[in-house]
């Protein structure tokens, strides 16, 4: 089977296509630099996505915050469930951590907020 994704890892925006048996790379083809090549693998194999979403202050307002790595595709909605119940103490300073443990990644704020 072939897959053809647009690799995001660099600002090229290759045409990347992989060839798969099963769950097994046969091949990758399309990549300009090795990040596409590393893109395309863990595309197909084991997607991740880095979440990007605010949090609830006590205070009733919203903060900015991101997964501090990239956490599994599949883990995405169930992650948004525990971060939309998660109401965070002011002040908050950018880096501050929101969510210790969240599927292998924490979440950090990305704003102050007093």
């Amino acid at each position: 089977m072939k897959k053809e994704l647009t690799c995001i890892a660099c600002p090229l925006g290759c045409t990347v296509t992989v060839t798969l048996k099963g769950k097994e790379i046969i091949s990758v083809e399309g990549n300009t630099c090795p990040r596409g090549k590393e893109y395309a693998i863990t595309e197909c194999i084991a997607p991740v996505r880095t979440v990007t979403t605010t949090v609830k202050c006590t205070d009733g307002s919203l903060v900015a915050v991101k997964t501090a790595r990239p956490i599994p595709k599949d883990k995405m909605m169930e992650a948004m469930r525990i971060i939309n119940y998660t109401v965070a103490t002011l002040p908050i300073s950018v880096g501050d951590v929101i969510i210790e443990e969240l599927f292998g990644s924490s979440v950090v704020a990305t704003a102050e907020k007093q």
